[in-house]
Protein backbone atom coordinates (compact mmCIF):
# COMPACT_ATOMS: atom_id res chain seq x y z
CA UNK A 1 0.00 0.00 0.00
CA UNK A 2 1.54 3.87 -1.31
CA UNK A 3 1.80 6.09 1.98
CA UNK A 4 3.63 9.46 1.79
CA UNK A 5 4.22 10.95 5.21
CA UNK A 6 4.66 15.17 5.36
CA UNK A 7 6.52 16.82 8.20
CA UNK A 8 8.54 19.82 8.60
CA UNK A 9 5.39 22.28 8.62
CA UNK A 10 5.65 24.64 11.75
CA UNK A 11 5.21 28.53 12.27
CA UNK A 12 8.36 30.68 11.51
CA UNK A 13 8.01 34.13 10.29
CA UNK A 14 8.01 36.45 7.09
CA UNK A 15 11.72 36.00 5.58
CA UNK A 16 12.33 32.86 7.45
CA UNK A 17 12.99 29.04 6.20
CA UNK A 18 11.23 25.53 6.53
CA UNK A 19 12.61 22.06 5.12
CA UNK A 20 9.70 19.96 3.99
CA UNK A 21 9.85 16.51 3.80
CA UNK A 22 8.11 13.22 2.90
CA UNK A 23 8.45 9.83 3.14
CA UNK A 24 7.20 7.21 0.76
CA UNK A 25 6.30 3.55 1.35
CA UNK A 26 4.83 0.93 -0.32
CA UNK A 27 6.24 1.65 -4.01
CA UNK A 28 9.10 1.97 -6.06
CA UNK A 29 9.74 5.08 -5.13
CA UNK A 30 13.01 5.43 -7.37
CA UNK A 31 10.82 4.88 -10.63
CA UNK A 32 8.55 8.51 -10.17
CA UNK A 33 8.33 11.49 -10.16
CA UNK A 34 6.89 13.04 -7.21
CA UNK A 35 5.66 16.78 -6.56
CA UNK A 36 4.73 19.48 -3.86
CA UNK A 37 1.27 20.66 -4.00
CA UNK A 38 -0.07 23.42 -1.40
CA UNK A 39 -3.92 24.35 -0.37
CA UNK A 40 -4.30 27.70 1.14
CA UNK A 41 -6.87 28.75 3.37
CA UNK A 42 -10.25 29.05 1.05
CA UNK A 43 -8.30 28.21 -1.74
CA UNK A 44 -7.66 25.25 -4.50
CA UNK A 45 -4.91 23.31 -4.43
CA UNK A 46 -1.79 24.21 -6.65
CA UNK A 47 0.90 21.97 -8.10
CA UNK A 48 4.63 24.10 -6.14
CA UNK A 49 7.10 22.07 -7.33
CA UNK A 50 7.77 18.37 -9.68
CA UNK A 51 10.93 16.19 -9.90
CA UNK A 52 11.45 13.63 -12.33
CA UNK A 53 12.08 10.10 -11.00
CA UNK A 54 16.30 10.70 -10.80
CA UNK A 55 16.43 14.10 -10.61
CA UNK A 56 17.68 15.34 -13.72
CA UNK A 57 14.81 18.00 -14.16
CA UNK A 58 12.32 20.04 -11.93
CA UNK A 59 9.28 22.24 -12.23
CA UNK A 60 8.72 25.28 -10.02
CA UNK A 61 5.38 27.55 -10.28
CA UNK A 62 6.51 31.37 -10.78
CA UNK A 63 6.03 32.21 -7.24
CA UNK A 64 8.64 29.98 -5.56
CA UNK A 65 10.79 29.82 -7.79
CA UNK A 66 14.47 31.58 -6.66
CA UNK A 67 13.02 30.75 -3.54
CA UNK A 68 12.37 26.61 -3.04
CA UNK A 69 14.35 23.88 -4.04
CA UNK A 70 12.50 20.26 -4.29
CA UNK A 71 15.25 17.48 -4.24
CA UNK A 72 14.86 13.87 -3.43
CA UNK A 73 17.25 10.80 -2.62
CA UNK A 74 16.08 7.90 -3.89
CA UNK A 75 17.97 5.61 -1.57
CA UNK A 76 15.96 6.95 1.43
CA UNK A 77 12.95 7.07 -0.32
CA UNK A 78 12.12 10.38 0.86
CA UNK A 79 11.61 13.69 -0.80
CA UNK A 80 12.58 17.44 0.13
CA UNK A 81 11.22 20.64 -0.15
CA UNK A 82 13.51 23.38 1.25
CA UNK A 83 11.49 26.33 1.46
CA UNK A 84 13.22 30.06 2.17
CA UNK A 85 12.58 33.80 2.55
CA UNK A 86 9.06 32.41 3.19
CA UNK A 87 6.07 34.62 2.57
CA UNK A 88 2.60 34.91 3.95
CA UNK A 89 0.86 33.97 0.68
CA UNK A 90 2.80 30.73 1.50
CA UNK A 91 0.59 29.95 4.04
CA UNK A 92 -1.00 26.47 3.40
CA UNK A 93 -1.40 22.58 3.93
CA UNK A 94 1.84 21.12 1.54
CA UNK A 95 1.23 17.73 0.19
CA UNK A 96 3.34 15.45 -1.64
CA UNK A 97 2.24 13.36 -4.20
CA UNK A 98 3.01 10.38 -6.59
CA UNK A 99 3.39 10.97 -10.07
CA UNK A 100 2.42 8.30 -12.90
CA UNK A 101 5.70 7.99 -14.30
CA UNK A 102 9.65 8.56 -14.30
CA UNK A 103 8.73 12.66 -15.73
CA UNK A 104 6.93 15.05 -14.26
CA UNK A 105 3.80 16.56 -15.38
CA UNK A 106 2.43 20.04 -14.81
CA UNK A 107 -1.16 18.33 -14.48
CA UNK A 108 -2.56 18.34 -11.14
CA UNK A 109 -4.51 15.27 -12.38
CA UNK A 110 -1.26 13.17 -12.68
CA UNK A 111 -0.58 12.69 -9.34
CA UNK A 112 -2.99 10.43 -7.66
CA UNK A 113 -1.64 9.66 -4.54
CA UNK A 114 -1.41 12.21 -2.10
CA UNK A 115 -0.34 12.27 1.50
CA UNK A 116 -1.87 13.73 4.66
CA UNK A 117 -0.39 17.10 4.29
CA UNK A 118 1.92 19.32 6.97
CA UNK A 119 0.98 22.79 7.95
CA UNK A 120 3.10 25.77 7.07
CA UNK A 121 2.46 29.19 8.46
CA UNK A 122 4.31 32.67 7.80
CA UNK A 123 3.53 35.12 10.38
CA UNK A 124 4.84 38.27 12.16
Amino acid sequence: QEKLVESGGGLVQPGGSLKLSCVASGFNFDIYAMGWFRRPPGKASELVAAINSNADNSYYTDAVKGRFTITRDNDLNTLYLEMNDLRPEDKAQYYCATGQGTHFSIAPYSYPNWGKGTQVTVTT
